[in-house]
């Protein structure tokens, strides 16, 4: 017994004296953190503002009822997503698809990985001959994420086909001749989605606390239940409930440039907007909240696939703002204002106008365009994004309650009720009057619904000691 004692106070001493921090509580050493700012993104430092109307417009205060709100620090889009942008989340998902579909039939033809055509695109786990035990035990638990090969460009031209097998797949993915328009080879969209799951932490969180409170009122109270104790006294109550899988259609719906305008001819836009080359740089729009929800997930996790890659930290998520910070982002920081610009005009001194609405009583040409416009067009606003007022109106992150203002938080307000599918959007567009340019001007529309006047920009959470808009000059930081 006496020697297990010593031992014991020797490993003790050992490990004391090999820690190197003569047993004071120094913190876990970790890498140097610098936030990185995103490729195409402005830092808008966080601070309070007013947010909502001002008094002498009595019908909109109704809506947005003046209140000071603070928010803090988050990268924001220079530009709304562009079409090119938006097109590389296309094509990203619509590669993985095709490619997943080549990899599995040549599992289901039992093709020979050594012979040509098709067999270059299986898993690349497909040979399992030098697979180590682990490697082997991943891909039977993991089969819907079998890694693909990307090393080798897919083949589009029909007259490049390398074999039957390939030709069958490829042409699957396509709709049937006799239903395109245009004589154009159209994809079959609705084969083109992008899964990922959607969680709810916010209703988990209100039950569970409901459920807690309900069980330390009975007689005798039951305190601290786990999760698991709960579900086993309320019947269906898990986590799972609050995540499910959502897998929207990706590819912009090109028709709203058709039906957004009876009887009006609007075909060259819904044939060329999207695609040509000319409107690379131009917001896409026609994409349902979902569908911009779901562009964020993707370049979230685009991102970090690259981070991992090279041994970084994984950033935060990319996401839709909230409202509060949509508002503050389009003041630039001028407290009171009207417009990203100033106010109330929405002409500048030469007479130019400002932003791409529709002024003069619909004289849609009166400022320089048609529909809508490059995303740096025009002036940006003092924190450097373009077009926050005209061009298209953007998706937030927020649902539409028309009391919302009045029960949210004053620090990062937001409301964003699952079973609400209003879902906000903010900034007026090409096709709207000067009102609903107004920074403080709420819309809405249906999260399922895409329009021709709608497109979204996303925002990126900044990590580390918050910046702020609001620090006077006098004001010191101070660091112990």
């Amino acid at each position: 017994m006496k020697n297990l004692i010593l031992k014991t106070v020797l490993i003790l001493v050992i490990m004391s004296c090999g820690s190197g921090d003569k047993g004071e509580l120094v913190g876990v050493s970790g890498k140097k953190y610098f936030s990185e700012k995103p490729f195409g993104m402005i830092l808008v430092p966080g601070g309070s503002f007013i947010m909502g109307k001002s008094d002498d417009d009595l019908v909109g205060l109704q809506d947005a009822p003046t209140k000071t709100a603070t928010v803090r620090s988050f990268y924001m889009d220079e530009t709304e997503i562009t079409n090119s942008e938006y097109r590389q989340f296309v094509y990203w998902v619509r590669d993985s698809i095709i490619r997943t579909n080549l990899a599995q039939a040549v599992e289901d033809y039992g093709i020979d990985l050594e012979s040509d055509g098709i067999a270059q695109f299986a898993f690349k786990d497909a040979d399992t001959s030098d697979a180590t035990v682990y490697q082997k035990w991943r891909r039977n638990q993991y089969l819907e994420n079998r890694p693909l090969n990307w090393d080798v460009d897919l083949i589009f031209d029909r007259n490049d086909y390398p074999d039957e097998d390939y030709t069958e797949v490829i042409e699957d993915m396509y709709m049937p001749e006799d239903e395109v328009f245009n004589n154009v080879r159209s994809w079959d969209v609705k084969k083109f989605k992008f899964k990922y799951n959607q969680s709810n932490i916010i209703d988990y969180l209100d039950i569970k606390e409901d459920l807690i409170r309900q069980l330390a009122a009975d007689s005798p109270p039951i305190l601290n239940p786990s999760d698991k104790e709960l579900e086993e006294l309320f019947d269906g109550f898990s986590r799972k409930q609050f995540v499910k899988q959502v897998s929207p259609e990706i590819y912009p719906d090109t028709t709203v440039w058709i039906t957004d305008f009876k009887y009006s001819y609007n075909e060259p836009m819904h044939n060329d907007y999207f695609w040509h080359d000319a409107y690379n740089d131009y917001p896409v729009v026609g994409v349902t909240w979902q569908q911009a929800k779901a562009f964020c997930e993707w370049r979230t996790m685009n991102k970090n696939s690259f981070q991992r890659e090279k041994n970084k930290d994984v950033v935060p998520q990319f996401r839709l703002p909230t409202e509060a910070e949509w508002e503050y982002a389009a003041r630039g920081g001028l407290q009171g204002a009207t417009f990203p610009w100033g106010g109330p005009y929405a002409k500048n001194d030469r007479g130019c106008f400002l932003a791409n609405f529709k002024p003069s009583r619909g004289d849609y040409a009166a400022d320089q365009a048609l529909y809508t416009v490059e995303g740096d067009a025009y002036e940006a606003n003092d924190f450097g994004l373009f077009n926050m007022s005209g061009n298209v109106a953007e998706w937030v992150d927020s649902s539409y309650e028309s009391e919302g203002y009045e029960f949210s938080s004053s620090m990062n307000p937001n409301v964003n009720n699952s079973t609400n599918k209003k879902k906000i959007t903010r900034g007026g567009s090409w096709k709207d009057v000067k009102y609903f340019l107004q920074v403080s001007s709420r819309d809405y529309e249906f999260e399922d619904i895409p329009r021709s006047f709608i497109g979204f920009r996303t925002v990126h959470d900044y990590l580390g000691t918050d910046l702020s808009a609001n620090m006077g000059t006098n004001s010191v930081r101070v660091k112990r």
